[in-house]
């Protein structure tokens, strides 16, 4: 018996061990909480066997019965059905249907007071002077009042500066505090004009790729990623903006260590719709006109998401998508990212001839997976275009 003892101890150490390492990986890798339509027990195809043990059993038949309205479960993680990992909020959902996208279009945004891009010195008479640094204002701070006006555009804030006769008092935003500083201007001794030694932007323009639209309301979502300035890198702050057609006429291919472009223009000046927020995942707006004769599909759930085949849609040329074959290499089921879930690989070789992979413009393009909205393209890997990040829909 004691040999019997000491050989189930022998065989079942490493065992537990090897239980206990599988949980704390699943553990980093896996969510806290899981969006589903309906209570599944299998979920997260990936490396380990994952399934769900719900603690209410009454709770799951309310919701299936009732799948349209909006619950919230508690279950445990398990390996192999019967090692916990760890505790997880399940919400139950009615799964969105939308239009996806794949059409360019042109984004114009309006700053929430004036973005500071950059300060720099002043060559004066008594030598080079900063204004800005002096008054403590510091790259991606946001002005947004100077002498108790509101500002819109860098012309006012010209303006100002060029008709004060000393201190211009100034409110600025930096990381959602307000502070009120003031500057003096200084004589430039090239220009012959007052300046603050700062460089400003008040709006921006560029391309995009739209990713979905709902066929309720026309709202929509495109791009992927948040509209930042170039120079500072923050996230510019939108009080306003539209979407307008665009049409691609070329583009730009991407090689290994330098990312292509999508190259294009706007088409009219009518606006598609308004803009109603930039985010670190994308643009969010409202169409004016909702789509006709267009089919929705059902979006993916973190969770349904797997490694292998999916296609994107996309434009290279014109203004009328094309389905290109890829695949999904690697998938983030955790929250420590938020638009970086997905590495995809471009397979197609039409799209590869064409611009190398995946290149600037096309951010925003939809990727389904078994007749589902999974993510839309985020960035590119700058040492292999072919590959780059998606963000889960």
């Amino acid at each position: 018996m004691k040999r019997l003892i000491k050989a189930s101890v022998y065989l079942l150490t490493p065992v537990i061990c090897i239980l206990f390492v599988m949980a704390v990986i699943v553990d980093h890798f896996t969510p806290s909480q899981l969006t589903m339509a309906s209570p599944a027990t299998d979920v997260i195809n990936g490396s380990f066997p994952l399934s769900l043990r719900y603690d209410d059993s009454n709770a799951v038949s309310a919701s299936l019965d009732q799948s349209h309205r909006q619950n919230s479960l508690k279950a445990k993680l398990m390996i192999f059905g019967f090692f916990p990992v760890k505790e997880v909020n399940v919400e139950i959902a009615e799964r969105k249907n939308v239009i996806v996208g794949g059409q360019p279009f042109g984004i114009r945004i309006y700053t929430e007071g004036l973005v500071v891009s950059a300060v720099s010195d002043i060559v004066t008479k008594n030598g080079r002077v900063c204004p800005a640094k002096k008054a403590g204002i510091e790259k991606g701070d946001i002005l947004l009042s100077a002498n108790g006006t509101a500002l819109r555009t860098n012309e006012q804030l010209q303006y100002i500066t060029g008709s004060s006769e000393g201190m211009i008092m100034l409110d600025v935003k930096r990381e959602g505090r307000v502070f009120r500083t003031g500057i003096e201007p200084v004589f430039d001794a090239d220009e012959g004009v007052l300046r603050l030694g700062l460089h400003i932007r008040d709006s921006i323009a560029g391309l995009g790729t739209m990713t979905y639209i709902d066929p309720e309301d026309g709202s929509f979502f495109g791009l992927g990623h948040g509209i930042c300035d170039t120079e500072s890198g923050c996230l510019m702050p939108m009080l306003e903006g539209d979407a307008v057609r665009a049409e691609i006429t070329s583009v730009s291919k991407s090689i290994c260590g330098t990312p292509g472009s999508l190259i294009g223009h706007f088409c009219g000046s009518e606006a598609l719709g308004t803009l109603s927020a930039n985010t670190a995942h994308g643009v969010y707006g409202k169409l004016a006109h909702i789509p006709e004769g267009c089919t929705a599909v059902p979006v993916a759930f973190r969770h349904e998401i797997v490694r292998g085949p999916a296609v994107i849609l996309t434009t290279t040329e014109g203004t009328e998508p094309q389905e290109y074959e890829a695949e999904i290499e690697e998938i983030s089921y955790n929250d420590s990212s938020k638009s970086r879930n997905i590495i995809i690989h471009i397979t197609d070789e039409r799209l590869l001839k064409k611009t190398g992979g995946i290149v600037q413009g096309m951010s925003g393009s939809p990727v389904l997976q078994n007749g589902r909205l999974i993510a839309a393209i985020t960035h590119v890997f700058i040492n292999d275009p072919t590959r780059g990040y998606c963000t889960c829909a």
